[in-house]
């Protein structure tokens, strides 16, 4: 119906012409009460956003001379963060003269990526910062079952 008809109609029921698609030929119009419009969109929004899972950077920090079940133990609960959807951010620690031996930290990243396998993808590649070196992963996969642990 043309614009004037649409308009004369609301008018005639005491409601509003409200846009609903104006990038449609012809543009979408509903007539409607537009506060009562207007609640269940703000309603709407807030159950929306009530649902929304905020997604947090969960961080797991890790020394150089850390033994193997100590890696493994940490590995699983970083897995869990992963499957709940998380990033993480693994921060290994230097201390004292262990700065000379830089490399022996990008050692330990290489393992734990590599321990993951394809299930993770590295969103920031290893950097050493002061006393630390930084990388950030995240899962690729929904739920990984825990492929870190059954890979040693």
């Amino acid at each position: 119906m043309s614009r004037r008809e649409a308009l004369d109609l609301a008018t005639e029921r005491e409601l509003d012409l409200v846009e609903i698609s104006p990038d449609a030929k012809p543009p979408v119009v509903k007539i409607v009460d537009w506060g009562k419009y207007s609640y269940q969109k703000t309603k709407q929004a807030q159950r929306n956003k009530k649902n929304a899972k905020a997604l947090e950077v969960k961080q797991m920090r890790f020394g150089l001379k850390i033994g193997e079940h100590d890696l493994q133990v940490k590995l699983g609960k970083v897995t869990g963060f992963l499957e709940a959807g998380h990033k993480v951010k693994l921060t290994i620690v230097y201390r004292g003269r262990e700065l000379a031996h830089k490399e022996l930290g990008f050692k330990l990243a290489e393992k734990i990526v590599a321990q993951f396998g394809d299930a993770i993808a590295v969103d920031q590649s290893p950097q050493f910062a002061g006393k630390q070196l930084n990388l950030v992963i995240r899962s690729t996969h929904p739920h990984i079952a825990h492929q870190a642990e059954n890979q040693s």
